[in-house]
């Protein structure tokens, strides 16, 4: 089995739960969430380094501009994917979160095409073409296009197709991309603590604590999972794997949190699985083709 395979599986299982803990921490105002994230991750990251005796590759950086002009692209729009998201579950919009990430593989492919002179097939653009469709439905009925679904999808395949062509590897490129975003977190968690707003020193909950901290290792190994299994897959294989945590973000949103999903929602929904389904199903047609004539 391709170990790509298993990185990326376990990365969005672990990410298919993230409405658990942060629905936990919804007393914490989402940009505080995203500092201490920040601040624990580099600290998980930094002792993982340490132990492994891997600092070497930060000194030949500063003679890399374009490479740490990539991370700092990359830096900013995983901050901004993970702000999205930490105030779409807190503020009741687990389902419009989860949207996004289904919408995610599709817009792989677009990136891909765009960008790396990946050719999609023709159902491929019957798929991305449905799932336009299924976009333009809930905007339609809401009046409105859905933000939160697109602003996520966009950031974070952006992130995905930066870090497939990244020259560090998972963990080193992981722990640049947090030492980047490091002096702007400490910033303002100083800041919070000087107004006495920092929840990590005036909350009564130790459990509010250990979850603040926990956000170290918590972000740190599926993206480094997902790193990892980003640079030994393609974009379209990818992306099948990209259904896992949307799918149980979902039905968390319907059946745990009890959003509101109308039949006209459903709907717009219908027709991005219907999309998925298809690129999902071309996607595993054509890789048994080879296998079949070689048989």
């Amino acid at each position: 089995m391709n170990p790509g395979i298993v990185f990326a599986a376990l990365a969005f299982l672990s990410w298919g739960l993230f409405p658990l803990y942060f629905h936990a921490l919804g007393a914490v105002p989402p940009l505080e969430i995203l500092a201490h994230r920040m601040l624990w991750s580099l600290l998980f990251l930094g002792i993982v380094l340490t132990v492994r005796r891997q600092w070497g590759w930060l000194r030949p950086l500063a003679r890399q501009p374009r490479v740490v002009a990539g991370f700092v692209a990359s830096a900013f729009l995983l901050s901004g994917n993970w702000f999205i998201y930490i105030w779409a579950v807190n503020h009741g919009h687990v389902i419009d979160a989860s949207l996004g990430y289904f919408i995610t593989p599709l817009l792989n492919v677009m990136l891909g095409f765009l960008l790396l002179h990946e050719r999609p097939r023709r159902l491929q653009w019957i798929a991305i073409g449905l799932a336009g469709c299924g976009v333009a439905w809930l905007a339609l009925q809401t009046g409105q296009m859905p933000w939160i679904a697109l602003a996520l999808a966009a950031t974070f395949a952006g992130y995905g197709l930066l870090r497939k062509t990244a020259a560090l590897g998972p963990l080193e490129g992981l722990s640049f991309e947090t030492l980047i975003l490091f002096p702007l977190a400490l910033a303002y968690v100083l800041w919070l603590s000087w107004h006495g707003q920092n929840s990590f020193l005036t909350t009564q909950s130790d459990a509010t604590r250990w979850l603040l901290a926990a956000s170290g290792p918590i972000t740190a190994v599926p993206l480094l999972l997902f790193a990892a299994g980003a640079r030994r897959l393609p974009l379209s294989v990818l992306g099948l794997f990209q259904y896992i945590s949307p799918t149980m973000q979902f039905l968390l949103g319907v059946w745990l949190f009890r959003e509101a999903f109308s039949a006209e929602r459903m709907t717009g929904f219908l027709a991005i699985w219907a999309a998925l389904a298809l690129y999902a199903a071309e996607g595993l047609w054509k890789s048994r083709r080879p296998a079949v004539a070689a048989a």
